[in-house]
């Protein structure tokens, strides 16, 4: 019995030092090659902002074909419901023109029309015969969490609010095991000041990974994820401000919208688009189809304490 312990335990010796163990086993630490360590770049506070702004400033009008895939429910709710992936061609101007018409694959029946113009949105759902209509203020969350989709939700994440110079920014690192991070703050003034948004850059390529936009006392109203860079078809801007000195601004092809307090998540992968074309006022307009029944969006009325 002796002889085979020792036997054993040569043999998981034998395997340590040659680097060959069990997949539960422990094998200590693993130096990754130099080109697997992403070099860290650095970048000032105001470095950062004047590439936020870049794109934010730079960014008029946008026209996009997109594949869009929601997802509503979370797993706190123990239901998550999974929607089909649908086409949708996009349209964004500033200040905060939107229209979204989503189709289904192959067939090319609309799913779904909507749009807004930065007070009120407007939401054609054709197969219900629904036309919702509301203030873009209003918090009414649907039993459906996929009814609470919004276009301004998508104008928020395509369309970049700038940071001005009267409001307060602060600069933090922040490193995991994936990647290193600079996070830029906006901080929302008044009696009591409050985080407004998170941009977070990656620091490998110091491109915009992620934006975080915060309510009242704290509130995680969206959380945007960015991916895939790449340059886009541009018409350069009169002043010339769309057009770095690199060559044409790049923008992300993979795009996730997390709306936690209105329970889905919107992924969206670009597969086209265009920056800056002059786009006619009528095609951001949506009439109420003949037929449809109005629905309108208000407030839901606060709950009287007992």
């Amino acid at each position: 019995m002796g002889r085979v312990k020792t036997c054993l335990f040569l043999a998981t010796l034998a395997a340590i030092s040659c680097g060959c163990v069990p997949k539960n086993g422990v094998t200590g630490h693993t130096k990754l090659g130099q080109s697997q360590i992403p070099v860290a770049k650095d970048a000032t506070r105001e470095e950062l902002l004047e590439a936020y702004n870049l794109i934010a400033r730079g960014t008029r009008t946008l026209n996009a074909t997109v594949e869009l895939k929601p997802t509503a429910g979370s797993k706190y709710s123990g239901v998550i419901d999974e929607y089909h992936e649908v086409k949708a061609f996009l349209l964004a101007a500033r200040p905060a023109q939107i229209r979204v018409i989503g189709q289904a694959p192959v067939i090319g029946t609309t799913v779904f029309d909507m749009a807004s113009d930065g007070e009120t949105f407007q939401v054609s759902i054709p197969s219900k015969k629904k036309f919702l209509v509301g203030p873009v203020a209003a918090e009414r969350n649907s039993s459906k969490p996929i009814e609470n989709l919004r276009p301004q939700h998508l104008l928020d994440a395509l369309l970049w609010p700038e940071i001005r110079k009267e409001e307060s920014v602060t600069l933090r690192e922040f490193n995991d095991e994936n990647a290193r991070y600079y996070v830029l703050t906006v901080l929302r003034g008044g009696y009591q000041v409050e985080v407004l948004r998170e941009i977070w850059f990656d620091r490998s390529d110091l491109q915009v990974k992620r934006m975080q936009t915060f309510g009242p006392k704290g509130i995680l109203v969206s959380d945007v994820r960015l991916g895939d860079w790449q340059p886009s078809d541009v018409v350069p801007a009169q002043n010339g401000s769309a057009v770095p000195s690199g060559g044409a601004p790049s923008f992300p092809r993979l795009i996730r919208i997390e709306r936690p307090h209105d329970d889905y998540n919107l992924n969206l992968q670009v597969a086209k688009i265009t920056l800056n074309d002059q786009i006619p006022a009528e095609r951001f307009k949506l009439e109420q189809p003949a037929g449809s029944e109005l629905v309108p969006v208000i407030e839901a009325p606060e709950k009287k304490q007992p």
